[in-house]
């Protein structure tokens, strides 16, 4: 889609003063999809030359925010951790084609905020901390379990630009599982849970992602039953965070949840034998 109020675009190695109007361009999926009237000038990420994805001196992996959908599933292929299928789940859960695959980017899956968002949905659930970069170079993390705050809504000040996402070597040793819903074969997610069963302790985490308005995590350090699980999504879901549109009643989205966090459960809990 022609965007016929932006006036200019700019290449964001380009220092400038942030204005009204401005909006980083990385893969351009969404920028592009429908019609965007605030949006008067374009900051182009696609020449900052960051390298989409490396392994720190520590272990941990840090992905760029212009690392692009492609670029994570064939990682999935090279890395030898127990978590790696979960990068090409989560990449499949995007359900789209190889065109947006080559140019969709992960930052941009994050900044959207979407609650149906798969790269929300992997880098939550493997701890996965944000890097964040002002207008005036201060530097800010925030775990994207805390970036998404709603439907839509992060935790991004003007200007502010999402740099990489870093995910702890130790959640990369995790035994994971995936569940994903959707109404139609094709359709957006209206559920997606992830649980990771921690290497060392043994600690069960669950992330709750697509059904609900943001992510949420619940945290079990010994091996929960049914009835704990259970009673941990009563508490940590209110009725209102029960995401509501055409893909998904908030009822059906709760049904969903409460079973497939059984499901995970029991294959990481249970058929374990601890």
């Amino acid at each position: 889609m022609d965007l016929n109020t932006v006036v200019e675009m700019r290449d964001a190695r380009r220092r400038d003063s942030w204005r009204p109007g401005d909006a980083w361009l990385g893969g351009g999926t969404y920028l592009f999809s429908e019609p965007q009237p605030h949006i008067r000038r374009l900051l182009d990420l696609s020449r900052m030359g960051w390298e989409p994805v490396r392994v720190t001196a520590a272990g941990d992996l840090e992905i760029a925010a212009t690392c692009t959908i492609a670029q994570l599933s064939r990682l999935a292929e090279a890395v030898d951790r127990p978590a790696a299928p979960l990068f090409e789940q989560c990449c499949r859960a995007f359900l789209a084609s190889w065109k947006i695959w080559n140019m969709a980017t992960v930052g941009g899956n994050l900044c959207n905020g979407l609650p149906a968002g798969p790269m929300i949905s992997l880098t939550a659930a493997l701890d996965g901390t944000c890097t964040l970069l002002s207008q005036a170079g201060e530097v800010r993390e925030v775990p994207v379990k805390d970036f998404v705050v709603g439907a839509g809504v992060k935790d991004l000040q003007p200007g502010e630009l999402l740099r990489s996402i870093t995910l702890p070597v130790r959640a990369l040793a995790s035994r994971t599982a995936f569940r994903q819903a959707s109404l139609y074969g094709l359709g957006r997610s209206g559920a997606l849970l992830i649980g990771a069963r921690d290497p060392i302790d043994g600690e069960l985490a669950l992330t709750v992602t697509a059904s609900t308005v943001r992510p949420i995590q619940l945290r079990f350090a010994v091996p929960p039953n049914a009835e704990a699980v259970r009673e941990a999504l009563d508490h940590a879901i209110g009725p209102a965070e029960y995401f509501d549109d055409i893909h998904g009643l908030p009822a059906w989205r709760r049904h969903m949840t409460y079973r497939f966090a059984e499901e995970i459960r029991r294959e990481l809990i249970e058929e374990t034998g601890r």
